[in-house]
């Protein structure tokens, strides 16, 4: 009963294949991502829990990798099935283990700052990896008022109660509630062999979590996990093969996020007529 008033259905189609544009975009940045990752993981399992380099070896079979990362690798495995000279080792060993914290929330002046403030509602969805923004925000006066702490980009944030493990990489710098830990690599681990570490344990994490209320994990969990350590020079080569997957992967983000925004942007005003729908689609195909 109550009158609105709507472009006539020509222009809706017109519209509808302008708005399309972009969200086809979308769609391929997600699509790209998933492969990307699934590279770097794939490598990552190939080195790390497979021991392909050091088994082909054994094997006799041609090296599939540069001559100078194929190089790094022992000819044999020891007794316990690992690669000669690689000792098991914490998790601990591979990263440290910060905790995060939450102003208190009655303080507006801790509130609505330019620092980004991540909890477990804003982990990224599949084929994002990164978190480029947060729900909330804090100030400088929050940060130092509270145990909440700065992270630099590339740390990975794991959701660590309630609902565990929870993965996302800091798409810049930023800070996390109490309910997450953030996950920095010691040298030579970097931040995406980091990430990619625990990728691969996080079921274990989950399966290992406690609580009479809620699951939590706790550090003696990952200290509770090992992996084998292998020298620094493998690990030096996983970040610097891993890095440009990973730099792409936050490239994508962040166009898909303002690919978004112009998205919702444009969709009210080519409804209402204020800017045309021909010259709108032809600026963003340039774009795109």
């Amino acid at each position: 009963s109550i009158p609105i008033s709507y472009p006539e259905l020509a222009e809706q189609q017109e519209i509808a294949e302008t708005l399309k544009a972009l969200d086809d975009k979308i769609d391929l940045n997600r699509r790209m991502n998933e492969m990307l990752e699934a590279m770097a993981h794939a490598l990552f399992k190939d080195w790390f829990v497979d021991f392909g380099p050091t088994k082909t070896k054994m094997e006799g079979r041609p090296p599939y990798l540069a001559p100078e990362i194929w190089n790094l690798f022992p000819d044999h495995l020891d007794e316990g099935g690992k690669p000669v000279g690689w000792e098991m080792e914490p998790l601990t060993a591979f990263f440290s283990i910060l905790g995060g914290g939450t102003p208190k929330t009655k303080n507006s002046d801790f509130w609505g700052g330019p620092i980004p403030w991540f909890s477990v509602t804003d982990t990224p969805p599949k084929g994002s990896a990164f978190v480029i923004s947060t729900e909330k925000t804090i100030t400088a006066a929050g940060l130092n008022g509270s145990s909440a702490r700065l992270v630099p980009k590339g740390t990975t944030i794991i959701s660590a109660r309630g609902t565990v493990g929870n993965l996302a990489i800091a798409g810049s710098e930023m800070t996390f509630n109490q309910s997450c830990y953030g996950l920095q690599g010691k040298m030579p681990v970097g931040d995406y062999t980091t990430y990619l570490i625990a990728q691969h344990l996080v079921s274990e994490l989950q399966a290992r979590a406690h609580g009479s209320v809620f699951s939590t994990i706790t550090r003696n969990t990952f200290e509770s996990l090992s992996l084998p350590f292998p020298n620094r020079d493998i690990l030096g080569a996983l970040e610097s093969t891993i890095s440009p997957l990973f730099d792409k992967i936050l490239s994508n983000v962040k166009q898909s996020d303002t690919l978004a925004q112009t998205r919702d942007f444009l969709l009210p005003k080519l409804m209402s007529g204020e800017i045309g729908v021909k010259s709108q689609y032809r600026k963003l195909q340039e774009i795109i």
